[in-house]
């Protein structure tokens, strides 16, 4: 059977389907280009039969067509970071065991010399996009193999995560109808293009859907404003950290510009936070900036996306709503059992969107599943009034201090909260009387001069006496990777013997 994406798109030949650093390109030259591309990788087979395809393409039109064209030839995409050092790339390249590394020009030199170690061929993207007489192309069936997604979660080598084309197509399915896309949408891309938030969520949604997915070269917070500023985009996805980003840019500029930005970005008709949780402060400062009532969501590689706010109805803070179509969600207590409406459980989750498996880890992908199929997230939550509310990673995020568990999160929230404090991210440092000590790294606001006991005083106005930070660090940053998300085994690095 063909690709129902690939079908899909036929239907929408004449629409802008992509308008990024390289032009404007219709639905009907992505189909023609990655066509080429397939008959590139195929090299007169049939069918590449779920041979690995490593590409390493910066967003933009590039990258669009080569990912279809690996799908279109039977081929299992997987998308190379391309901020990562040499070391993390050879790593993939040996644990994907790819047939081919395709790379744009830009990018070559950071792969060529690891490909070459290792026998591997490299194919550029000009090459690959040019004309070509076109090749039959394989019906690839949906059950196959589509993208290979490296995740560590939070211990441990990264994990190469399996989604099916059925997988991919389960999420964007139900992505649509919670989200509303629609074909008229114009969303702006600045997303890594190496996790599911910008593939699926964004990329692959606005092509389902006959939208314009409009891609930016990188994030830069003047850009990003000034595009929103146009009064075009009906869509925006981002992370907390990129909103806090466009926050600070909005207060250091004049007033002109801030109401030149706040019209514009006035026309999304929605905006979603995801990939973190989502300070509550950043929510409604940013709310009170654009009038956008910040939608948060939750999901993993592993699920896509499992837990969102209504896109009508009520969005509260702190919290991720109900789950999505087709998507089945339980809580439950250590020993797996189901926890009533108010108490903390494990999320587990079931349904068609769901990976397969972890890539040549079978012992691992065993470990993952409950015996009737649930996926075993590792992230804590409480339903609370019918919504979800995530407390964090139970390996992270959940700490256990003097016989307690406690949900950093939670602390966090009320640490941002204070009018000087940018960021934080509160972990517990190993110690022999309280099991975790809580520890918090905290990131002044502007040049605000935080005080300790001022920031303990509010923790305990606000928090059981057993929440309250014991030691509080005063740092400029804090450890974060590609996706902008806090790295907490890295900031609990920062706590030396003599802090903690």
């Amino acid at each position: 059977m063909s690709l129902e994406l690939v079908n899909r798109a036929a239907g929408h030949a004449d629409r802008t389907a992509l308008l990024a650093p390289e032009g404007l390109f219709s639905y009907s030259t992505l189909l023609d280009v990655s066509a080429a591309i397939a008959t590139r990788l195929l090299s007169g087979r049939d069918d590449l039969d779920g041979a690995r395809v490593c590409y390493l393409v910066p967003p933009g039109w590039s990258y669009a067509a080569v990912q279809w064209g690996i799908w279109r030839a039977g081929g299992l995409g997987v998308p190379m970071a391309t901020s990562h050092p040499e070391a993390e790339l050879a790593y993939v390249l040996d644990d994907a065991d790819p047939e081919v590394v395709v790379a744009h020009p830009s990018l070559v030199d950071r792969v060529a010399g690891i490909a070459k170690q290792r026998g591997l061929t490299v194919l550029q993207t000009p090459a690959l996009l040019a004309q070509t007489p076109l090749a039959v192309l394989p019906d690839v069936d949906e059950a196959a193999g589509a993208l290979m997604l490296y995740t560590s979660g939070t211990t441990g080598r990264p994990k190469g995560v399996v989604l099916s084309h059925a997988n991919i197509r389960a999420q964007v399915e139900s992505l649509s109808g919670a989200w509303g896309w629609r074909g008229s949408d114009h969303i702006l891309l600045h997303l890594p293009l190496h996790h599911v938030h910008g593939i699926v969520n964004v990329l692959t949604c606005a092509l389902w859907n006959g939208a314009t997915c409009e891609i930016l070269p990188r994030f830069n917070a003047v850009d990003v404003w000034e595009r929103l500023a146009r009064g075009d985009a009906t869509l925006y996805m981002a992370v907390p950290t990129v909103y806090r980003r466009l926050i600070d840019a909005w207060d250091d500029a004049d007033p002109e510009t801030r109401a030149a930005w706040t019209a514009g970005s006035k026309s999304c008709r929605l905006m979603v936070s995801g990939s973190a949780a989502l300070p509550v402060p950043t929510l409604r400062r940013w709310e009170g900036i654009t009038g956008q009532r910040l939608l948060e969501r939750y999901g993993m590689t592993e699920i896509g996306m499992g837990l969102s706010n209504p896109l009508e109805g009520e969005r509260r803070p702190g919290f991720v709503g109900t789950p999505l179509p087709g998507v089945e969600i339980r809580l439950v207590d250590d020993d797996e059992r189901p926890v009533e409406a108010g108490h903390p459980g494990q999320i587990q989750v079931r349904g068609p969107g769901v990976f397969s498996q972890y890539w040549r880890r079978s012992a691992e992908t065993a470990d993952a599943f409950t015996d009737d199929g649930w996926f075993r997230t590792g992230d804590l939550a409480v339903v609370e009034e019918g919504a979800y509310r995530i407390l964090g990673r139970s390996s992270v995020d959940i700490l256990k201090t003097g016989g307690e568990k406690i949900s950093a999160l939670e602390i966090e929230d009320v640490l941002r909260s204070h009018p000087g404090v940018a960021d934080c991210a509160v972990v517990g440092v190993p110690d022999p009387e309280w099991g975790d000590r809580v520890c918090a790294a905290v990131v002044p606001a502007g040049d605000a001069e935080l005080v300790e006991d001022e920031l303990r005083d509010l923790a305990r106005t606000r928090l059981a006496p057993y929440k309250v930070p014991k030691d509080f660090l005063i740092v400029d940053d804090l450890p974060r990777n590609a996706m902008g998300k806090v790295t907490k085994p890295d900031v609990r690095e920062l706590f030396t013997p003599d802090d903690a």
